[in-house]
């Protein structure tokens, strides 16, 4: 009995240790949005709604419902039950799909450019969240100094510069302090709310979604425009989806029910309190909340959680790369891991430094949170709908729903959802063509390099060599056996490499022992299939190997080939060839010369096999070959 209570407690403290972290990892997006989305709303130069009571009452109204029926129904309760192996995420979604679909099937023509659409949105909304995060923390200097307001772009970036700049460390430890630090934002915002609800308790009427509706009825064109200011207070809530493979979808679902949900309501609420009492306290209206004597230490603990909040998108959009990269829709980037325990924690240069630049040039140009608020939204709101397209897939798919029992369960979030990007598509002109154009680049980067790839790929199969030929060469004394271990990245068992049979034929010898090796990264996060290494030997010393991997495990080729191949041989006896190609662009094959131009671009700056799958260099050797696409 006594050790039945003892699991108890120790299952429950592990619980709750891994709802701390989900707080400082998940919730840091979505937790910020009271610092801006409320005031948006009220202060909006272009089409702010005047502060009257029914006015402040319907526009609660829309944030509380809005909470409830996208993050706690779609997403907490329904969406969160879909997962692949346990990750979740867009990327995670669509693979999961596909996994269901036969490889020849038309519906995959389909689902994959809509699954790199709302993975480009991503991209857009993970650049401005820090951009406007960090910028209406600061802003809070404004409030306890109107004089301080010339400083709130030049800290916040370098706040941004200094965030960007640590990511090459790893947030292994300091993440540990990330949970704790949003669990006191989430208790101080819920107190700071409490405490002008107490004031004005006629609030709590907002709750009642017929003011939400009135207000809707009562403001026409207006009504809808707002509403792209309203979806501000979701910004985040694909966070608590795309982070379930990190903590589960239970302590997620805990967080967001025991604290998370009822802190923002409070403060939403509180806020809406504070404008009832002070019709002209529109500006700033989150740190008019507190106290003057508490200002300080407030704009301090915003500024964290927003670096919290920042912190939790840049890794999410380097989580984003590595799976689109290890499933071939991006060039190989220099991936490299921050922790030794976690294969999750990673840095990607050339995406934080991108990003980096991109943040910047955001804060230089928008100056404050509510002009870049207009540029906020449509990111986000894209990628809640190809969800929403992705959810209807599965239970069809996957669950074996009818077609109209699935279209008839998700029509209220794709009307809403809907609604949510109608009203932020109006926002192009004001700033919001800036996550457009970018996904726009994203998708235009993604779709050249496949197609480039597709190129490359047809033409090499013009060079290649049938195995079992070269085997019977071997096999007929035509070629002298050196005392080595010769390993070639191999895309198809059946066909001899290019670069083995040029060594063959052009200096008479073959190593004794040949690996042909085939890596084959899966659409699923991770491969735990004790058979996932597969060698076969083929005969005169020549073996086919093929490792199988998810497309979030390590990639460790010389580590795999010591467990495959036991004995007196390392790794470091090995040595390795690839073939190097030099592309030069031509007119025709029906795609046009900047875009083949710009696959060359990425081709040179792509990591080379050797450091993506671990080879060391000095046992590597490359093979130049001129290729013309």
């Amino acid at each position: 009995m006594t050790s039945d209570i003892e699991k108890s407690a120790a299952q429950n403290k592990g619980g709750l240790a891994i709802t701390l972290g989900a707080l400082g990892v998940v919730f840091g997006d979505i937790g910020t949005s009271p610092l801006y989305a409320f005031e948006l709303v009220f202060s909006n130069p272009l089409y702010a709604v005047s502060v009257t009571r029914d006015n402040v009452l319907g526009i609660l109204s829309l944030f509380f419902w809005s909470l409830v029926l996208v993050v706690t129904v779609k997403y907490v309760l329904f969406i969160m039950r879909f997962d692949n192996k346990g990750e979740g995420g867009i990327v995670a979604l669509m693979t999961l799909l596909l996994n269901k679909l036969p490889k020849g099937s038309v519906l995959r023509r389909f689902y994959v450019p809509l699954g790199l659409i709302g993975a480009a949105l991503f991209y857009g909304d993970g650049v401005i969240t820090p951009a406007i995060s960090v910028l209406s923390a600061v802003e809070g200097l404004e409030t306890i100094s109107p004089a301080l307001s010339q400083y709130v772009v030049p800290v916040s970036l370098v706040v941004l510069l200094t965030l960007f700049i640590c990511q090459r460390q790893g947030t292994e430890r300091i993440s540990k302090f990330f949970g704790p630090v949003m669990l006191v934002w989430f208790i101080v915002i819920a107190v700071l709310g409490l405490g002008k609800i107490l004031d004005h308790p006629e609030v709590l009427t907002a709750i009642n979604p017929f003011y939400a509706l009135t207000f809707l009825a009562n403001h026409g064109t207006l009504s809808f425009i707002v509403l792209g200011s309203v979806v501000l207070c979701l910004t985040g809530a694909e966070a608590l989806y795309a982070d379930m493979g990190h903590f589960g979808a239970r302590p997620i679902q805990r967080a967001w029910i025991l604290l998370v949900f009822p802190a923002l309501v409070l403060n939403y609420f509180g806020q809406g309190a504070l404008l009832l009492d002070d019709p002209t306290a529109t500006h700033n209206p989150f740190f008019r909340l507190a106290p003057d004597w508490a200002l300080h230490a407030l704009v301090g603990l915003a500024t964290i959680a927003t670096v919290v909040a920042s912190q939790a998108v840049i890794s999410g959009v380097f989580s984003m790369t590595q799976q689109l990269v290890q499933l071939r829709f991006l060039p190989r980037l220099n991936i490299l891991h921050t922790s030794v325990y976690q294969t999750g924690q990673i840095y990607v240069p050339m995406a934080n430094w991108l990003m980096a630049a991109l943040v910047v040039l955001l804060v230089v140009v928008f100056q404050s949170s509510n002009a870049l608020g207009a540029a906020y939204g449509i990111a986000v709101t894209g990628t809640m709908l190809v969800t929403d397209f992705f959810a209807i897939a599965v239970v069809i798919h996957v669950w074996r729903w009818s077609r109209l029992r699935a279209v008839a369960g998700a029509l209220i979030f794709i009307i809403v959802d809907t609604l949510f990007f109608s009203a932020n598509a109006l926002k192009i002109i004001s700033g919001g063509w800036f996550p457009v154009a970018l996904s726009i680049v994203v998708l235009l980067v993604m779709a050249t390099w496949q197609r480039g790839v597709k190129s490359m790929t047809q033409q090499e199969q013009k060079l290649m060599h049938g195995l079992d030929d070269f085997l019977h060469d071997i096999e007929s004394g035509d070629y002298r056996r050196s005392k080595a271990t010769s390993v070639f990245l191999s895309s198809d068992p059946a066909v001899a490499p290019s670069g083995l049979v040029f060594l063959a034929n052009e200096f008479q010898t073959v190593a004794q022992r040949v690996i042909l090796l085939n890596i084959d990264i899966q659409e699923t996060p991770f491969v735990r299939d004790p058979g996932r290494f597969c060698v076969t030997d083929v005969g005169q010393g020549v073996y086919v190997a093929r490792f199988t991997y998810g497309y979030r495990d390590p990639l460790d080729v010389p580590g795999a080939l010591a467990q495959v191949f036991p004995g007196n041989d390392t790794f470091n006896q090995y040595h390795y060839f690839a073939n190097r190609y030099v592309l030069e662009a031509s007119k025709g094959d029906h795609w046009s010369v900047w875009r083949k131009r710009l696959f060359i671009f990425m081709f040179r700056n792509v990591v080379p096999p050797y450091r993506l799958f671990r080879m060391p260099a000095e046992r590597v050797v490359e093979f130049g070959r001129r290729m013309v696409l």
